[in-house]
């Protein structure tokens, strides 16, 4: 019984101390905070990107 209770106790250790997979992690969140970054930029600029088009093109309408 000891034994038993000293190899699952060895093995609950172990497991804890374990770090594999833990870059799998880290690289996901970097990912995601670089998506999450990429969005709010994008929508601050949607407005500014519209704005241009819309300038350039009443422009080119007036031109013809």
């Amino acid at each position: 019984m000891l034994t038993s209770l000293t190899s699952n106790l060895t093995a609950l250790r172990n497991y804890l101390l374990c770090e594999d997979g833990q870059d799998l992690v880290e690289y996901a969140l970097v990912v995601a905070v670089i998506a999450f970054g990429a969005v709010a930029a994008m929508r601050g600029l949607s407005s500014e990107i519209n704005t241009a088009f819309k300038t350039i093109s009443s422009q080119l309408t007036s031109s013809l």
